[in-house]
């Protein structure tokens, strides 16, 4: 069941209580499965959704229990500029493939989230098609921000006529709808749901930053009506994270900030940054679970944007170690490399294919996939981390100590990115979980760790 109340104001939003108990592997479907780029006209049905069944196996091992999928719907190119929600990309498959993906899944108890586009779709979607070509009587002339000119007037208008219209950051292929149209709620809330019936388990919802709240609130009303169990999470780079949530009746979004603080201080060796984002993470858990991340579709991996690879180490603790619901994207749990350039194509090396199975991945990432199973092991173990508390005990620019709290439960983090050996403070710290330090006093007001150069451990509490 869900939590408290949501939008009720100071209420937190815990979300379906299975969620307290995932780990999200994502996929980008079409580079994973090594579609086309760009959808053929009457190209013939790929049936390659089954190459994503060979690899739920692979999600169980490195111990995730949700595979969240990128965009699965019929789209022109990268599967953002969606011409038809409700059917499957013929790059990827049909019907058939995604039931049969869906129920896989369901087997082995993962739960698939799906990738709604609902700020914009493609050039060629159905309702703007008609747009282009009944002019402004078109049905669905109001689905869109058009910018009316003289020559956009029924009197007026010869067919060949573009109305100018509101797009998705310059992108003009991507055509803003305007959510302040009822009958747009209602497609979305309709889409929504029919995948929910059709057994998955909720949404990332796409650009949820440029989509005005009110929108939100109306559409997740609809859709709990019909699935209160669904996990609705929206994709927050900026802003007020606490407010979509709260506002939008949303379950959770994005935790960009978290992300940025984490790579950004290991590279400068500042500890501070990572520490004031911790402070700033505990608010927002103070209301809401947000969605947690080192890598994804849109930004360069993990492993390269990080200066000293042996710090892979360190971000990846700290997403096992604080609270959120944490996701890991294809590839980094096997220090994939991959670096998004902000060109035509600049995707492609963070969206790369994957091959017919695991096996067949070199064992030259095995190192780092034996370290995510053994860190996401711990949360799995502990999963009352998913809503847990964070204090900062010790910092410096070179060294992190923070605990970990919920539930009467406890863990202790230190972590240092010195060339030479560091002595922390971790009041109350006990057992070794992970890594190595030694130890004296544990258990005490007094406890330190003596970590080794650039080294880390996860202590009990």
């Amino acid at each position: 069941m869900n939590g408290d109340v949501v939008g009720a104001a100071g209420a937190f939003v815990a979300g379906p209580d299975w969620v307290r108990h995932a780990v999200w592997w994502h996929v980008y479907p079409l580079g994973f499965t090594g579609a086309e780029p760009r959808l053929a006209a009457d190209a013939p049905v790929a049936h390659r959704l089954g190459h994503l069944t060979a690899w739920l196996d692979h999600l169980l091992e490195l111990g995730a229990s949700g595979l969240a999928l990128g965009p699965v719907f019929a789209s022109e190119t990268h599967g953002y500029d969606t011409t038809d929600h409700y059917r499957v990309d013929p790059r990827l498959g049909d019907d058939g493939d995604f039931d049969a993906l869906v129920a896989a899944a369901s087997a082995r108890g993962v739960r698939v989230l799906l990738d709604g586009v609902f700020n914009h779709v493609g050039r060629g979607h159905a309702a703007f098609r008609a747009v282009l070509e009944q002019g402004p009587s078109a049905p669905t002339a109001s689905w869109f921000r058009l910018r009316p000119d003289a020559a956009w007037t029924d009197a007026a208008w010869t067919p060949g006529t573009e109305p100018d219209y509101d797009d998705f950051e310059g992108h003009r292929h991507l055509v803003a709808l305007d959510h302040s149209c009822p009958a747009v709620v209602d497609h979305v809330a309709d889409v929504m749901i029919h995948w929910l019936d059709r057994g998955v388990a909720g949404w990332r919802l796409d650009a949820a930053y440029a989509v005005p709240k009110e929108f939100w609130a109306q559409v997740t009303e609809r859709v709990r009506a019909r699935h209160p169990h669904a996990y609705l999470m929206g994709e927050v780079i900026h802003g007020d994270y606490t407010a979509f949530v709260t506002e939008g009746g949303l379950d959770s979004v994005t935790q960009y900030e978290l992300w940025k603080a984490v790579w950004s201080s290991l590279n400068d060796r500042n500890f501070h940054e990572l520490a004031h984002a911790l402070r700033r993470h505990d608010g927002f858990l103070e209301h809401f679970v947000p969605y947690t991340f080192l890598g994804n579709h849109d930004v360069t991996r993990i492993a390269s944007r990080l200066t000293d690879p042996a710090h892979l180490a360190h971000a990846l603790v700290v997403l096992a170690t604080t609270g959120g619901t944490p996701a890991v994207y294809a590839g980094d749990e096997h220090g994939f490399r991959g670096v998004k350039e902000d060109r035509a194509g600049g995707d492609d090396e963070v969206r790369p294919p994957f091959p017919a199975s695991p096996a067949e991945l070199s064992p030259v990432g095995l190192p780092v996939f034996h370290l995510h199973q053994e860190l996401l092991g711990l949360r799995r173990r502990h999963a009352w981390l998913h809503r847990a508390r964070t204090e900062v005990l010790d910092v410096s620019n070179e060294f992190l100590a923070y605990a970990s709290a919920e539930e009467g439960e406890r863990v202790v983090v230190a972590m240092s990115t010195a060339g030479g050996p560091v002595e922390v403070r971790v009041p109350g710290a006990g057992d070794v979980l992970a890594g190595r330090a030694r130890l004296d006093a544990p258990g005490t007001p007094g406890a330190r760790v003596r970590l080794e150069p650039g080294g880390w451990v996860v202590l009990a509490g």
